[in-house]
């Protein structure tokens, strides 16, 4: 009988499912868009209820092949989009409010005063992370003070939170687990990266109650089991891993210094710098990159807000393109970018620029300007953002040779060519590209024994293909002068 593992990758766009082999390779694929919701400006949420019967129909689709392939489901690990904040009754399991998504940026005059109390240094050196809206804690605050619903059930002990995976977790058991893993833990602005717990100051500083927050286990570990009333048989749910930091697992990023960048919806580099927690003095974050045993290996992040994203903007927005696969042929048609520059800031810049209230720009237009620069300039600037954090992760002594790449937006050679121009390193693309998934496949695998050790993983990555940097000095010297001259002007 064949053995399959399977992973639920609930992202910001979409919801998937993947059928692995025990070997990573990928056999069958099940996806569904959901809306996004943007009732004011710089606000992005997602219906919960939505995200829940699209996980619940791309996993039911999974079981039924896994069955006609006469295979057997040996576990399911979750990975997710991770600083999501929903928050739901206890009792009927319905959210009080819309998620309100990674992206949002409602609470950034909430920030702003909160920084000027000279809290940034102590926040930063117990949860690695700064004060911004992009994560949960001040989420979750703006959901306590707003929502009259939320207030009640607080009362009465009756309000749980969690980031989606958690309340993924909670609607698969039918509210017997009301779990995280400490990836996604460390990312909500309330843990304490040091002791592995919930921050008692912090909560407190933000009027947060402790009982709503979710017990916080390894990333591969045991976290209940599926209802049958949902899956038709119950299976264990042994892997719960944030969105980069699975893609960091599925990448076999496991040494010291390795390093991954994902290019999705947004953007987001980890290196791997082990045990060790490194603070960055150049506004990258400190995060936990995986938890197995109850100790932490650690990670320097740096998060890019627009990505793909961009591209959606363009097609879906401006309609200049139909699919996302149409643009290598437009960007390749272009010998330059005729001085044209696309700042994606459409909500705020992330790392290293941390600058909520920035918003888009658009430069270096001329009356021999057309829409293929647009298309072009959306495409380069997330070359470009990486080489900023690429020169604060090199500014904090960190100088990697090799970067590995995955998402949706390396499969356009052309652009993970001009990435490996712009940052001056070479990348390297797998052959899975699923690599999110394909982490929290592995940390499912791992703890049912699948997988002996980080090493016996190591071994299902492969190569697909190499980019190496074929550019002038000058020439790349000219395209990032005219980047920085851009982002500038979105810092005034």
């Amino acid at each position: 009988m064949k053995k399959f593992l399977v992973a639920i990758d609930q992202g910001t766009t979409s919801s998937r499912a993947i059928l692995f082999s025990i070997y990573g390779k990928p056999i069958y694929t099940s996806q569904k868009e959901f809306r996004q919701y943007f009732p004011k400006d710089g606000w992005v949420e997602h219906n919960p209820n939505e995200i829940w019967s699209t996980v619940r129909k791309v996993l039911t689709d999974v079981i039924v092949k896994s069955k006609k392939l006469k295979g057997k489901i040996l576990t399911i690990g979750i990975t997710n989009q991770r600083e999501t904040t929903i928050l739901w009754d206890k009792k009927t399991g319905k959210p009080v409010y819309n998620a309100i998504v990674w992206q949002d940026r409602r609470t950034a005059d909430f920030c702003k005063k909160f920084k000027s109390k000279n809290r940034e240094k102590l926040i930063n050196k117990k949860t690695g992370l700064l004060i911004d809206p992009y994560f949960s804690g001040t989420k979750i605050k703006w959901i306590l003070d707003n929502i009259p619903q939320a207030k009640k059930l607080v009362k009465n002990n009756n309000l749980l939170f969690g980031t989606v995976d958690t309340f993924l977790l909670w609607k698969l058991t039918k509210g017997k687990v009301h779990a995280t893993d400490a990836t996604n833990a460390s990312r909500t602005m309330l843990f304490n990266i040091s002791n592995n717990e919930w921050d008692k100051g912090i909560l407190k500083s933000l009027k947060i109650p402790k009982n709503i927050l979710p017990q916080v286990k390894d990333s591969s570990d045991d976290f209940g089991l599926t209802d049958r009333s949902i899956t038709g048989k119950s299976y264990p749910i042994n892997g719960v891993v944030g969105d980069q930091q699975a893609a960091t697992i599925g990448q076999s990023c496991f040494t010291k210094g390795s390093v991954k960048s994902t290019y999705g919806t947004g953007a987001f580099l980890l290196i791997n710098t082990g045990r060790k927690k490194i603070y960055s003095k150049n506004k990258l974050l400190t995060t936990v990159c995986y938890r197995l045993k109850n100790k932490s290996t650690y990670a320097l992040e740096g998060s890019i807000f627009i990505a793909g994203a961009g591209v959606q903007w363009l097609r879906d927005k401006i309609r200049l393109i139909n699919n996302a696969y149409e643009t290598e042929k437009i960007v390749k048609s272009k010998e330059n970018n005729d001085g044209v520059y696309i700042v994606p800031a459409f909500t705020g810049l992330g790392a290293p620029y941390w600058n909520p209230n920035s918003r888009g720009l658009i430069t270096g237009l001329t009356r021999n300007s057309d829409w293929k620069d647009l298309v072009r300039a959306i495409i380069e600037s997330v070359a470009y953002q990486s080489y900023d954090l690429f020169e604060s992760m090199r500014k904090d002594g960190l100088k990697p040779k090799i970067v590995k790449v995955d998402g949706g937006m390396v499969i356009n050679n052309w652009f993970s060519q001009f990435l490996s121009n712009i940052i001056d390193t070479k990348v390297v693309r797998p052959k899975v590209k699923e690599t999110t998934a394909l982490g929290a496949a592995f940390m499912a695998g791992l703890k049912i024994g699948v997988y002996k050790s980080l090493s016996d993983i190591s071994n299902y990555w492969k190569i697909d293909k190499k980019f190496t940097p074929k550019i002038s000095k000058s020439n790349r010297t000219k395209l990032l002068k005219g980047w920085q001259q851009a982002i500038r002007k979105t810092l005034v």
